[in-house]
């Protein structure tokens, strides 16, 4: 659910990468410390940045987006 602007920034392939690595990252130090709140939610932001950057992201939108 990108709107334009998001679907315009993340565009190209690096950027996605890079925040869903670092939401992964963040999940993986959060769970080292022994904070099952703050990393089920950094796990939670990485399945929706694949979900959403990888599964869903359209690299060129459609004409039935308005």
């Amino acid at each position: 659910m990108l709107n334009e602007t998001d679907r315009q920034f993340f565009q190209p392939f690096w950027r996605r990468v890079v925040a869903t690595l670092i939401c992964g990252v963040w999940a993986a130090i959060e769970w080292l410390y022994d904070e099952p709140l703050w990393a089920g939610l950094a796990i939670l932001l990485t399945i929706y940045c694949v979900w959403n950057f990888f599964y869903r992201f359209e690299e060129e939108p459609t004409d039935e987006e308005s």
